[in-house]
């Protein structure tokens, strides 16, 4: 696993060191001889401006190391050049920064971005669409948070942590509409998911003393 971690982290730099030396091959030896080192170099050059570094900032930021992964998205100068789908999860993983740096501009702009590159998979989708529901929600635009996070739990989530955090923002949307009955609603769903994240359950719990009191 370090193997290929060194192999993703410096292919780059390898890429070009076996062209050179598939070319210096080329010239005084034969190009026949020298076609393995020059496909080698070519896999490099290629696996790097296409995939780029994003399985180690997967890495970090899954072992808390947020400013290791933020190094590690520096580090792809083309972003455009990724294939799609990882194209996509890169977008996405800059928008996680962006709110993670509390810049809600370069969130949205990133996670537009990243919907724009397409989806992996259907849930990964609906994550989507659940970030820039919370970004809206966050910059106090109800309407557009209210469409996305809607488009997010009819898409689907992948987990009932996330599920149960969309459902309890429509909740507050409705509520701050006054639309009682459809908070309600929203709560009851966010409760049967059955959340065990401490700051979900807190916020069941806060909500519940509202709820209670509501009429409809």
């Amino acid at each position: 696993m370090k193997a290929f971690n060194f192999f993703i982290l410096y292919r780059l730099p390898l890429g070009i060191i076996f062209l050179l030396g598939g070319v210096a091959l080329g010239i005084t030896v034969g190009w026949w001889e020298a076609t393995i080192l020059l496909l080698i170099g070519v896999v490099c050059l290629v696996t790097h401006f296409m995939f780029g570094p994003m399985r180690l900032v997967q890495e970090a930021v899954e072992a808390g190391d947020i400013e290791k992964a933020m190094g590690m998205m520096n580090k792809i100068a083309f972003p455009k050049l990724l294939y799609k789908p990882i194209r996509s999860v890169y977008y996405f993983m800059q928008s996680n920064m962006a709110m993670y740096n509390k810049d809600l501009d370069k969130a949205e702009a990133t996670i537009r971005q990243s919907i724009k590159s397409g989806s992996p998979m259907k849930e990964y989708e609906g994550m989507q669409y659940f970030q820039l529901g919370t970004i809206a929600y966050q910059k106090n635009d109800m309407k557009e948070a209210d469409q996305n996070l809607k488009k997010a739990v009819r898409m689907g989530l992948p987990d009932k942590e996330n599920t149960a955090a969309a459902l309890l923002t429509l909740a507050s949307i409705a509520m701050s509409r006054r639309d009682f009955k459809t908070a309600k609603d929203y709560f009851r769903r966010a409760k049967a998911q059955k959340p065990t994240t401490a700051q979900i359950v807190s916020q069941i719990k806060e909500m519940d003393k509202y709820i209670s009191r509501m009429p409809g």
